[in-house]
């Protein structure tokens, strides 16, 4: 794990070494302070010697000067280490995220991950600056106070203050794991409050519209109960971990003043010895304190690693070792013997079984049935959103397992009920479609999802901001976009998932002229529980919960008398 931590070091190790090489510098001025003053006390003084103590007054003040110079590089470029680290560290998050299957999405709140990316790796940074550069500075202050406590003092009482480090170094580590589970657990609740806040403020209207709002607050109350329970179970592991070290410090203390004041009754140092003693001693106080404070640092920062990595370390989408290259597909699909389940750490829920079918190119299946029986699952297998457990899905020919994930879904468009906008304008929305568009196929896919006009409406035209998620439009708008970023992208295959079910009825029809003109010339797969939109399919392929039930045209499944027939005259 530390291994893991330092590589992130590697891209900035110039920097880094100028920030131990400042600290390493700065350890060493403060050292001079207790040696000048004891030869100021002994020599200067009492012998009069006033031009030396001016001449190492001076030499002071230039140590300083230089001190502080070197304090600046320090904590300015030191802090931009840390910040250099977390930005690395955040690049590699979000990009492993982005690779991540839907799986991982299904089992996790956003509000955790924003915390592992935002909380975390704060923490993370702090350490990554502070710790190496304090703890270097604490221990070369420590070991060359006692150093220089042997040669200019007297070893024995070098011996007296080493004889303590273990006892508090023991002491540090015997109780340093119950900050560290306490530490965990922390961040464990404050993860679970970011995502009550984040699912709360998403889900704002709902609440309103249904009085909900208590039942929010309670849903907080709980979450925020359980963190506060944490962080409490935290400082008090951190309050037995500080106040023992504090009493360590004072202990350090008040053996420095009684050994010291002892060896100078007994004419064993002089006055000098015992003034430069008790200024070592506490010149070593403070870099143990640091180090204290380290601990703390530590232990938050190595938390937010190891949540950093828990995340680094689930697998990604695996491509096969030898893609086929695939460039325009024509669109013959077939689902072959698929089987495949949901599977979460209590249970494995199998949606789809042993199921067959083929969509020709150039033609449009409809995927009708009551809810459960895995119509928009087998929408998400094609695209390989999820991986079968079983069987093959094939498209002209070639197993979709064997094709680049990124060829796979450059070849198919997907309009589905739930639109999802990003929090931009209008363009960025269609331009997802293409990135890279002209302003003119922009605009040329706006017509053909008849929004054209309506955008030009709006008061910046095709800049005006959406709002987050498109709260500032329609659903009946929102979902021309999503058709205008399909007809942007010009698909072989396109996968219609209940594109209409959430409007109105005069709306759908609108739309569904739009979904038509889009529809020409494809491989289509539509999911609809409103049967009036499937009528003019090739094919309508009826699914019960355990497969398909009967399949045809609608009006050789209106002639059979079936379940697709109960379907449609139950709402018509």
């Amino acid at each position: 794990m530390v291994k893991r931590f330092f590589s992130y070091y590697k891209p900035h190790r110039k920097l880094f070494v100028l920030d131990l090489i400042c600290s390493f510098l700065v350890a060493l001025c403060n050292l001079f302070y207790p040696f000048v003053t004891k030869q100021v006390i002994n020599n200067y003084v009492p012998g009069k010697l006033l031009d030396l103590m001016l001449i190492w007054c001076g030499a002071l003040l230039v140590i300083y000067v230089v001190k502080a110079i070197l304090t600046y590089i320090v904590q300015y470029w030191g802090h931009v280490l840390g910040v250099r680290i977390q930005g690395d560290m955040r690049e590699d998050f979000f990009k492993h995220i982005e690779t991540l299957p839907f799986s991982f999405f299904d089992d996790n709140k956003t509000g955790a991950i924003m915390s592992r990316i935002t909380n975390d790796l704060f923490d993370i940074s702090e350490l990554a600056h502070h710790g190496p550069e304090d703890s270097f500075m604490s221990i070369i202050t420590v070991i060359g106070a006692l150093i220089l406590l042997c040669l200019t003092v007297d070893p024995w009482l070098a011996l007296i203050v080493l004889a303590i480090l273990p006892f508090m170094l023991w002491f540090a580590i015997k109780t340093r794991r119950n900050l560290r589970v306490s530490s965990k657990k922390s961040r464990e609740g404050m993860a679970e409050v970011n995502a009550e806040v984040e699912s709360s403020v998403s889900g704002i209207r709902v609440a309103k519209a249904y009085n909900a709002s208590q039942n929010e607050i309670n849903k907080f109350h709980k979450s925020n109960a359980v963190f506060m329970k944490a962080r409490a179970s935290a400082y008090k592991a951190m309050g037995v971990f500080f106040s023992g070290l504090g009493f360590f410090n004072d202990f350090l203390y008040l053996a420095a003043i009684t050994a010291g004041g002892l060896f100078f009754y007994f004419d064993m140092i002089d006055v000098g010895g015992f003034t430069a003693y008790i200024l070592y001693t506490t010149m070593m106080i403070n870099p143990i304190r640091t180090l204290v404070n380290i601990f703390e640092q530590i232990q938050n920062g190595m938390t937010g690693f190891v949540r950093f990595t828990e995340i680094m370390d689930i697998p990604g989408e695996v491509e096969c070792d030898d893609p086929v290259e695939i460039g325009e597909l024509k669109g013959d699909i077939r689902y072959n013997d698929v089987t495949f389940s949901y599977r979460s750490k209590d249970n494995v829920n199998t949606v789809i079984k042993n199921l067959s079918m083929e969509i020709p190119a150039g033609k449009t299946v409809a995927l009708v049935g009551p809810s459960g029986g895995g119509k928009t699952t087998l929408c998400h297998l094609l695209p390989r959103f999820y991986e079968i457990e079983s069987g093959s899905i094939t498209i002209d020919g070639t197993d979709i397992r064997s094709m680049r994930r990124s060829d796979l879904r450059r070849n198919v468009g997907i309009v589905a009920q739930d639109v999802f906008l990003f929090g931009g304008s209008v363009r960025e929305n269609i331009e997802y479609g293409k990135p890279g568009a002209t302003d003119e196929e922009i605009i040329a896919a706006a017509k053909k999802a008849n929004i054209h006009e309506f955008i030009m409406a709006l008061p910046d035209g095709y800049d005006t901001y959406v709002g987050e998620r498109g709260v500032k439009l329609s659903g009946g708008q929102k979902q021309r976009i999503s058709i205008a970023r399909a007809f942007l992208k010009d698909p072989p295959i396109l996968v219609l998932d209940e594109a209409t079910s959430a409007l109105d009825n005069i709306t759908e029809l609108q739309i569904r002229n739009s979904l038509m003109d889009l529809s020409k010339g494809r491989t289509v797969l539509l999911v609809a529980h409103r049967l009036s939109t499937v009528k003019n399919a090739d094919e309508i392929i009826v699914i019960g919960k355990d497969g398909i039930v009967e399949r045809g045209t609608h009006e050789k499944l209106m002639q059979a008398k079936g379940e697709y027939y109960n379907l449609y005259s139950a709402i018509s």
